[in-house]
């Protein structure tokens, strides 16, 4: 098959892409490619996959470019440019599969193309995206694809194909059954904040501070700061010989993805502690695969692909600091090839390449 890859502009497709979206994207094109699958790229200038052609709608991602005087304008218009570039070659392709954020920008110029456009929806669904996407229900050469069930449940209007897990590379987050002392959380502290001006963190670092605090646990974090802020007020106060900062204070990922896999596979146990409705998760199937178990509030994702008691523990939010204690306390009883052999049947890079080349050969065949 012939297969553009819409890929998005924030960030660029790169071997050592760290970030979530990307990651998938630049896994997902590699997976296909060994299939024999002629993969084209639409997205930054400074992308780089190996065999793989890029059509540049911008030199540089979002990023990674100077600041504009009004990023709003700026960011609008090149999402333009690149649905513009989208009508114009679409239809050079056997197929379409849109990974563009926002996922619904390249759609405005779907009736204008032929082919089948596949969208896997990344970003959590709000009533907001779903009301979006769902305009474009009745196009019949839209399809999208949820990354989770707990995705799913919040696509009330928008008519969802399939739902396709992402997949994480089980050679790089290698299995270690022998484990150190440490708790590990690795996650974004986000700039949003409420009315009263306070972060929301949502990927949870509070609570793994107060987990590790109370229990007088060892614990790393790790992760990328929009917000100094944030980290200045919520996270350094509590750094100590115990609580560690690991890497830079940066607002990408400072560490590799062998600098991540190493530190999971050492882990006693991996803290989900979210306070937002996780898509997916990526960081859990990558624990697991190591051989590590994870502890996580039961929101979004965590309950699809953690199996409590098996691969980890899935804590009621209402729980809150009392349920993590007693999860920590029976952590030891969590097998680590239970973890392993759990991302190998239903997580691996290999799963999801293959569920994505049966969803095209399915609607091809429509």
């Amino acid at each position: 098959m012939k297969i553009l890859i819409v890929s998005l502009l924030k960030r660029k497709i790169t071997p050592r892409i760290t970030a979530s979206r990307p990651r998938v994207i630049f896994d997902l094109i590699c997976g296909l490619k060994k299939r024999g699958h002629k993969i084209t790229v639409l997205g930054t200038g400074d992308s780089f996959i190996e065999g793989v052609k890029i059509i540049p709608v911008i030199p540089r991602c979002f990023v990674d470019l100077p600041a504009f005087e009004n990023p709003f304008y700026a960011e609008t218009g090149f999402l333009v440019k690149m649905a513009k570039i989208l009508e114009k070659i679409g239809n050079d392709f056997d197929i379409i599969h849109n990974h563009t954020y926002p996922e619904f920008i390249n759609l405005l110029v779907a009736e204008k193309i032929k082919r089948p456009i596949l969208t896997t929806i990344h970003a959590q669904m709000t009533p907001e995206l779903d009301e979006t996407l769902s305009h474009f229900n009745e196009l019949k050469n839209c399809f999208f694809v949820c990354i989770s069930k707990a995705q799913r449940k919040l696509a009330k209007k928008t008519k969802i194909f399939k739902i396709i897990h992402n997949g994480v590379d089980t050679k790089l987050y290698s299995f270690c059954k022998k484990k150190e002392d440490y708790l590990l959380w690795i996650g974004r502290l986000s700039k949003a904040k409420d009315k009263k001006g306070n972060f929301l963190d949502p990927k949870g670092v509070r609570w793994a501070i107060k987990l590790a605090r109370e229990t007088e646990s060892k614990l790393l974090l790790s992760g990328n700061v929009e917000d100094f802020e944030f980290f200045k007020r919520d996270v350094e106060p509590y750094l100590s010989e115990k609580i560690k900062w690991v890497g830079k204070i940066s607002t990408e990922q400072p560490l590799t993805k062998k600098q991540v896999a190493k530190l999971m596979q050492r882990a006693k146990a991996f803290l989900m502690t979210v306070n937002w409705y996780e898509p997916f998760g990526l960081v859990m199937a990558e624990a697991m695969s190591c051989g590590t178990p994870v502890i996580g509030f039961d929101r979004g994702s965590v309950s699809e692909l953690v199996l409590n008691g098996k691969t980890g523990f899935v804590v009621k939010p209402k729980e809150g600091i009392k349920g993590l204690k007693r999860a920590l306390k029976k952590i030891e009883k969590i097998k680590p090839e239970d973890c392993r052999n759990h991302v190998e049947k239903n997580f691996s890079l290999e799963k999801m390449v293959e569920n994505y080349e049966k969803a095209y050969k399915e609607i091809l065949n429509l």
